[in-house]
């Protein structure tokens, strides 16, 4: 593991930690709350894609938190999980990590270009899980029945993975834009009531399925239509969200209005941040 850096990000450090299985380090980002430790500790956040996210989410929680009166918002732990890149991405490590088993192996787009691997979800969740939390819980007293995860997209699908497959490491799982169709909708082979004491939200951009005003007439807008229809988003993250109520468990799912599958992320943060911490 490396030394902290403190970041830009206000209360928040980094740092690399390089799972005891060997292969490359994730880059981990920690905001620890200033104020006064709740008794039962601190309830937390875990965030995926955590490069292109953390910032913002840091942010919206410390602004609310601070004004509890006002917004209902507690404040809390944010773990975010991403990778040693300056980038908002790394596409390739994040295939693996999120792509529920068995996975494919997808050839390089450009000529010299990695292989794209799917299925490693599985080692990803027990990082978390043996290696990421206990860690966590040195650095300050975490609510352990009060944790949070948050995923968009590839993101998004692991959450739901997860939830199928270890329901027990977090009550509240916030799946935004999730990939179900991913794979040939692998991630359903899984599907199965979660037990105890879950939370579950479902978010989707309302244009995720259909152009945004500004897209129509762009050059790409046929193969941008194709692939928005054939991923059928909306629905699929409406009838995940219905699949989950079927099995007894809360569930709120949102459409987000005027915004597409990137733009979504902002305002589906601070979403999250109510539903994990707030009334």
């Amino acid at each position: 593991m490396t030394m902290d850096a403190i970041l830009p990000v206000p209360e928040t450090v980094r740092f690399d930690l390089t799972p005891r299985a060997g292969g490359a380090p994730y880059r981990i980002f920690l905001r620890i709350p200033p104020g006064t430790l709740p008794a039962s500790g601190w309830p937390v956040l875990y965030l995926l894609d955590a490069n292109a996210v953390i910032a913002t989410a840091v942010e919206a929680l410390r602004v609310q938190a601070a004004y509890p009166l006002g917004t209902g918002i507690r404040d809390a732990v944010v773990v975010g999980i991403g990778y040693p890149t300056e980038g908002a991405y790394d596409s390739v490590r994040r295939s693996w990590d999120y792509g529920p088993p068995p996975g494919q192996v997808y050839p390089p787009h450009t000529a010299g270009g990695p292989d794209v691997r799917t299925g490693g979800a599985g080692a990803f969740l027990t990082f978390i899980e043996e290696e990421l939390k206990p860690l966590v819980a040195t650095r300050t007293r975490i609510d352990a029945a009060h944790q949070a995860i948050f995923g968009h997209s590839f993101g998004g699908l692991f959450v739901l993975y997860a939830l199928f497959t270890r329901p027990a490491a977090f009550r509240d799982w916030i799946a935004i834009s999730p990939a179900i169709w991913w794979e040939q909708h692998n991630v359903l082979r899984f599907a199965a009531a979660p037990e105890g004491a879950v939370r579950v939200f479902l978010g989707v951009g309302e244009y995720e399925q259909a152009l945004a005003p500004f897209q129509i007439g762009a050059p790409d807008e046929s193969e941008r239509r194709g692939r928005l229809e054939e991923a059928r988003t909306v629905d699929e993250t409406r009838e995940m969200a219905e699949r989950l109520r079927g099995y007894g468990k809360p569930v709120e799912f949102a459409v987000f209005e005027g915004e597409t599958h990137m733009s979504v992320l902002p305002v589906a943060i601070n979403r999250a941040i109510r539903f994990a911490f707030g009334p």
